[in-house]
């Protein structure tokens, strides 16, 4: 009987632990679209999910690989920092930021495709299986295009699989130097307020039917720190705000964000 009923509580806790959290499918819902968004307490290992089957499914990385991929590129000496530029070859891109030099902050910021290609040249294609093997990142299909795989579904990636990576981005326990990862802080911070500090990437695999829309990253509060990824079907380029929307949004729904 006794372990009957700890068969049952334990069942009981698992069931809470993994619940569909309510506030965040009612953003989903709000917003008319199919989608998952996982986070979680780095100290605590707090969570809340949405969509948790959908939160274990591999999905293109898109630009979100940019976050492994500046400790790469840093570790690999294809760029010194977040200052130095790489020069535009004066190609025209639909997108205006990109028809410039940038640097690395500024490439990772306006998510230009084309310095994260200049930069994985630098890298050489040989050198990104050992990295993405040491890192667990998701799932890389060899053969690659060394300038396309991010891009072109070689490498998938699960949001439940970016949270680890953030994991271990936070804790610093890659094989990385110090200046890597304090980099790699400088180029995503996205907000800095008096309460909070907000690191993060978007993305979007537009070669697919649905498209997927990526927004990853961590928020320092003064306790805690808390991991998040978001995907979601994009149907157009119209649905693109709605990544940063329901994420943050989510993050005020639970504290973590002050609210509006």
């Amino acid at each position: 009987m006794p372990q009957l009923f700890l068969a049952l509580l334990f069942l009981g806790f698992s069931g809470f632990a993994h619940a569909e959290d309510a506030d965040i499918a009612r953003l989903f819902d709000e917003a008319g679209v199919d989608g998952t968004l996982v986070i979680e307490s780095a100290e605590t290992g707090q969570r809340y999910v949405h969509n948790e089957a959908r939160a274990k499914q591999p999905f293109t990385a898109a630009s979100t690989f940019k976050v492994l991929n500046t400790l790469i590129a840093l570790e690999e000496g294809a760029i010194a920092g977040a200052d130095e530029i790489i020069p535009w070859d004066n190609t025209r891109y639909e997108i205006e930021d990109w028809n410039r030099d940038q640097t690395l902050k500024s490439a990772f910021q306006v998510s230009c495709v084309w310095c994260y290609q200049w930069l994985a040249r630098r890298v050489g294609a040989a050198d990104y299986p050992p990295h993405i093997r040491q890192a667990h990142y998701g799932q890389l299909r060899e053969p690659f295009n060394g300038t396309e795989f991010w891009l072109d579904g070689s490498l998938t990636i699960s949001a439940e699989q970016q949270i680890e990576l953030l994991k271990r981005v936070t804790a610093r326990s890659l094989p990385y130097r110090t200046s890597s990862y304090d980099t790699l802080k400088t180029v995503m911070l996205t907000e800095a307020a008096k309460d909070y500090r907000l690191y993060a990437k978007t993305g979007w695999a537009a070669r697919s039917t649905p498209g997927t829309g990526w927004y990853i990253g961590y928020v320092e509060t003064g306790e805690n720190t808390w991991l998040f990824a978001l995907n979601l079907d994009t149907r157009t380029v119209r649905d693109l705000p709605l990544r940063q929307q329901i994420a943050l949004n989510a993050l005020r729904a639970k504290g973590i964000l002050p609210a509006d």
